[in-house]
């Protein structure tokens, strides 16, 4: 991802590349899937165990997102609410 980061023009490449790190990490869901139903006390625990995962691995795929971007666009990004968690 050092190689190709987003920098507004390259956004295809930048794009394949991040699915293909992200597919590898087994947290490409992340973008495709959105958040699980909100959690209530009637949850089960598999339902937790879902929601927890989803919320942890959208955390890191964030992370992931904002580090393969040029300086100047992730300083445009970081205040932004793009993601729930």
């Amino acid at each position: 991802m050092d190689t190709n980061k987003f920098n507004a023009t390259n956004y295809n490449d930048w794009l394949r590349n991040l699915r293909i790190v992200l597919d590898f990490k087994n947290q490409g869901y992340v973008l495709d899937k959105p958040l699980p139903t909100a959690l209530s006390e009637g949850s089960s625990h598999e339902e937790r165990l879902t929601f927890d995962k989803w919320l942890e691995d959208n955390r890191k795929v964030r992370s992931i997102i904002l580090a393969s971007m040029t300086n100047e666009i992730r300083s445009n990004m970081i205040g932004l609410r793009m993601f729930p968690g």
